[in-house]
């Protein structure tokens, strides 16, 4: 499924960015290289890769700060951060800034090529499973094809995190997913847990009129949550 998938290897260290590369391609992967934000900036206005390995702590415009802008532009590349900080809260982090994963140094190469595949596995199971037509929220729309919301003032933005959990929700509309479900869904590791509550959290500001009481996101207490569309 992922043979010939292109991937966009973003790092400072050199002797890594080597590494990674003449691993990847041994494992079938086509791969670019970006020395640091800019560079990949660069690239990307004329790359289209199916995927991001980013180093979160690069000189200048970090890995968490180049995830979060690319999110902000509605790039939906999945992007998965490479870091030396593996606390929680540091892998919190990178899922809030837009991450689809996350890989704390040191690190065996071939669990980064499994983690890549899982993911690009994953965006392509999302896009088989997505229901027919859009999914309405009030006034909002999900196309659950293109993994966009939009309402009468145009495109909301969604955070990498914020998408990718209205995805696995909108893919089993009226079914409570577990938090080990959504976890499941999105690839993450078990400290993903702490972070689905917080982008339940974010999510509800976007698509309720009220978060405090809501209409579309519910908890289910002990359970889990539930989408429930409507209009």
């Amino acid at each position: 499924m992922n043979d010939d998938a292109h991937v966009l290897v973003v790092d400072d260290d050199a002797r890594l960015r080597t590494l990674l590369s003449r691993y990847l391609a041994e494992n079938g992967f086509r791969v670019s290289t970006a020395t640091h934000a800019q560079d990949a900036r660069d690239k990307l206005r004329f790359l289209a890769p199916d995927a991001l390995v980013l180093d979160v702590m690069m000189p200048g415009e970090t890995g968490l700060a180049l995830t979060a802008a690319l999110r902000a532009e509605n790039a939906t590349v999945p992007i998965l951060l490479l870091t030396a900080r593996g606390a929680p809260e540091d892998r919190i982090a990178g899922f809030e800034s837009g991450a689809d994963d996350y890989l704390g140094k040191p690190f065996e190469p071939r669990e980064l090529v499994l983690r890549l595949r899982a993911m690009l596995r994953r965006v392509a199971a999302r896009a088989e499973a997505a229901p027919a037509g859009p999914l309405r929220l009030g006034r909002l729309e999900f196309d659950t094809g293109r993994g966009e919301l939009s309402g009468p003032e145009g495109v909301v933005h969604l955070t990498g995190g914020e998408g990718a959990l209205l995805a696995a929700l909108a893919a089993r509309p009226n079914e409570v997913l577990t938090r080990e479900d959504i976890v499941a869904a999105l690839g993450m590791d078990e400290t993903g847990e702490r972070a689905i509550d917080v982008q339940v959290t974010r999510l509800r500001r976007k698509i309720e009129v009220d978060p405090r009481e809501p209409r579309f996101l519910h908890t289910v207490r002990g359970r889990g949550y539930v989408l429930k569309p409507g209009v």
